[in-house]
């Protein structure tokens, strides 16, 4: 595996870009750009919460996309009670759009995604409390649109149409310790994509050099959309929790960003 100083790994990344378009080396690979720019960086493949490049990570994304970038998968707390596949699901969950084709009938869906500017279609919000260093999952009957009324009686049967009761939170230090690790210093690179001949070809165009992880621009970037938490769940299985990020705002997320190119 290729080491890299920080200078060095600038280097090769500007001979990258100069190469111009550069054909995707991992055929029908959805992540082609990230896995494609690990192959001509000399780097293994990983999917472990470890820099891709000696202390620091390669993050990678397509120009004017509007794709949403997973930043880590954690689950809420109180982790004991398994509050997705036991609370969430169960209780606040409606029939999955395979419930009895794909899936055995009686099939459960519960997939929200949710940020602290306002609330879902479902009433579902994320609140950040300060005083008490939370992020919490907030839930409002009253904020629930009119379509899925259907939904709203079946939850009032169910559980009654309060505020959700423990709440699904966050521990400040718990988070900060997981986005610190995953997102202390990075190398953000972007991409414009074309095809050609039925090949997907890259231009690496965009390269910036993020440093020192900001928790307070990570809490800002929830408070402000920027920053998601997507629920992934059914009856049969939980895909996982995750903080998941729009297009172009990791810089927010740091101290200091330096433009390479």
């Amino acid at each position: 595996m290729q080491i890299y100083t920080k200078e060095s790994l600038i280097e090769k990344l500007l001979e990258i870009v100069k190469q111009g378009w550069i054909s995707n080396n991992r055929h029908g690979n959805h992540g082609g750009i990230g896995n494609t720019l690990e192959d001509l960086l000399g780097i293994k493949e990983n999917n472990l919460p470890i820099p891709n490049a000696a202390e620091w990570e390669l993050k990678t994304q397509r120009l004017n996309s509007t794709s949403l970038t997973t930043l880590f998968h954690i689950e809420p707390s109180p982790r004991a009670i398994r509050f997705v596949p036991q609370v969430l699901l169960p209780k606040y969950g409606w029939a999955h759009q395979e419930d009895g084709k794909k899936y055995a009938k009686g099939e459960m869906s519960f997939r929200q995604t949710i940020h602290g500017k306002s609330r879902s279609d479902r009433g579902f919000k994320v609140v950040i409390d300060r005083e008490s260093k939370k992020i919490l999952i907030s839930f409002d009957a009253k904020s629930v649109d009119r379509r899925h009324k259907d939904w709203v009686q079946s939850v009032k049967k169910r559980v009654s149409l309060g505020e959700l009761n423990p709440q699904p939170y966050w521990g400040f230090d718990d988070l900060e310790h997981k986005a610190g690790t995953k997102l202390l210093n990075t190398f953000y690179v972007q991409a414009e994509v074309k095809i050609k001949n039925k090949s997907e070809y890259y231009h690496y165009a965009k390269v910036m050099m993020l440093r020192n992880f900001s928790f307070e621009g990570f809490l800002k970037a929830l408070e402000d959309g920027k920053i998601l938490v997507d629920f992934d769940a059914r009856t049969g299985h939980n895909h996982g929790t995750k903080f998941r990020l729009r297009q172009n705002c990791l810089p927010m997320l740091y101290k200091k960003a330096t433009t390479i190119i």
